[in-house]
């Protein structure tokens, strides 16, 4: 038995509600067009061209308007996807930035249709979520450095690793990590040269009190 849905996203389009929709509905299981409805004598749209379609995602229920080009989507409002994999996000991704679509950051990306989707993997909110305040912060850190979500980066950021990998130690020269390493080293090199001045200063000092009482 069906059951109603009470509140339905209503969508805005230019005029492209119906290429959007069939994009939308090949990219989810339990996907489909439910229903068509077209302009007709009385407009305002051209007789015969889209009007609404009422589509579903994943058994979620959407309508979309092509309704001129006077109102465009932003950021305030987004669609979020959670994914179960790596691979989801991948294909997710590719698919919904392919053809004009635009990266964002933080899992957030445009379709070519000016629609906002978060490409975000379950794991992530368990992390940020996480009871261990100092692991959260490490993975919300990871993230908010991000553009596609990276599962592993983030778990490595999580369990006290560094979010990023360079394989084999092929870290980019110049790196925000490898200056602070080379200040410390050097710090490191000046404080043992002054321990190193203040010690042969004490043995010239000795050696010229052994002379005195010689």
């Amino acid at each position: 038995m069906s059951i109603k849905q009470k509140i339905t996203p209503f969508l805005w389009f230019d005029d492209n509600v119906e290429e959007a929709m069939n994009l939308y509905v090949s990219l989810f299981p339990n996907s489909r067009i439910v229903e068509v409805t077209r302009y007709g004598e009385a407009g305002p749209g051209p007789k015969g061209t889209v009007m609404t379609g009422v589509f579903e995602l994943d058994g979620q229920r959407f309508i979309g308007l092509n309704g001129g080009p006077m109102y465009k989507f932003t950021e305030a409002f987004s669609l979020m996807v959670d994914c179960d994999s790596q691979e989801e996000v991948d294909r997710l991704w590719d698919r919904l930035i392919e053809g004009g679509g635009a990266p964002s950051q933080c899992g957030w990306l445009k379709d070519r249709f000016g629609l906002s989707w978060q490409i975000t993997p379950g794991v992530l909110m368990k992390m940020i979520g996480d009871k261990d305040r100092a692991a959260a912060g490490r993975a919300m850190q990871a993230m908010l450095k991000m553009t596609k979500i990276d599962i592993a980066a983030l778990k490595r950021a999580f369990e006290g690793g560094p979010a990023l990998h360079f394989p084999h130690g092929n870290r980019p020269q110049g790196s925000p990590r490898d200056r602070a390493h080379e200040g410390r080293r050097a710090g490191g090199r000046r404080r043992a040269g002054r321990g190193g001045g203040r010690l042969r200063a004490r043995g010239d000092h000795r050696r010229a009190r052994s002379n005195r009482r010689a």
